[in-house]
């Protein structure tokens, strides 16, 4: 499962509809909607949790995943030490983080990414990825219908 920065996680592409990501993965383990009437997808063989934003039409709009096979430029991410996945993620030209500690865990955020990395004693256990939103307020759709 690739990380593909500012489009998507593997063959999800940010703006695919909820009928567009079950003819990749047929329907969802649970579905729900948050307090924002946003429709929630979770996968568990997958790990991945999906939102469809009720605002933007339900299209895809933001992925969390911690499937042990995540990569990003072909190195694993589950359970990666930041430090080096950190290392190697400036080598690749991403470099800028915010750090955010909650108990006992780090969120470390690239804006220009959309993209937090959630580190747990030292490994990374989880990444989040959003839709990019451009100067204009606008999201950044990758898939076109």
């Amino acid at each position: 499962m690739k990380i593909n920065f500012r489009e998507g996680i593997g063959e999800l592409l940010f703006g695919m509809k909820q009928k567009d990501v079950e003819a990749l993965y047929g329907k969802p383990d649970r579905e729900y909607k948050d307090d924002d009437k946003n429709i929630i997808y979770l996968y568990n063989d997958r790990k991945l949790r999906l939102t469809f934003y009720e605002d933007e039409d339900f299209m895809l709009g933001y992925m969390i995943a911690s499937h042990p096979e995540l990569e990003v430029f072909s190195v694993p991410v589950i359970g990666k030490e930041w430090e080096a996945l950190h290392s190697m993620l400036k080598e690749n030209g991403i470099g800028e983080f915010e750090n955010e500690v909650f108990d006992s865990l780090d969120n470390y955020f690239n804006e220009d990414n959309w993209v937090i990395f959630v580190v747990e004693f030292g490994e990374v256990v989880r990444v989040e990825l959003g839709a990019i939103i451009t100067d204009e307020d606008e999201f950044e759709w990758k898939f076109n219908v």
